[in-house]
């Protein structure tokens, strides 16, 4: 399940790449097509990759969103939680050892 959300992940990633490259492709026959300034196709490209990183980051938000709302679902425990846990059995396991030290009524 996490492969599939990390998959999916990954190829908005390299979408938003591929837009960008694009992109930049667009602007180069936009000023040869119909005459831009280097200035004009300059703001242009600005305001391209602008949209491209808005929607890398809302794609990067959606993503953990989802994931987290996954593991949630399925009962995966955060770390923060698994370090808790760990340090309350280590605890506890200190306190029973001296018990398990002594020797019992069947020595």
């Amino acid at each position: 399940m996490i492969e599939i959300l990390e998959k999916a992940v990954l190829t908005a990633l390299g979408a938003a790449s591929l837009t960008q490259k694009k992109a930049e492709e667009m602007v180069e026959e936009l000023k040869a097509r119909y005459k831009m300034s280097e200035e004009e196709g300059r703001a242009f490209m600005e305001r391209i990759q602008e949209m491209a990183r808005a929607g890398k980051e809302r794609s990067t938000d959606f993503a953990e969103t989802e994931v987290k709302r996954v593991l949630d679902r399925i009962g995966v425990i955060t770390r923060e939680e698994f370090d808790l846990l760990k340090r309350r059995v280590d605890g506890l396991e200190a306190r029973q050892r001296p018990v398990d030290d002594e020797p019992g009524p069947e020595c």
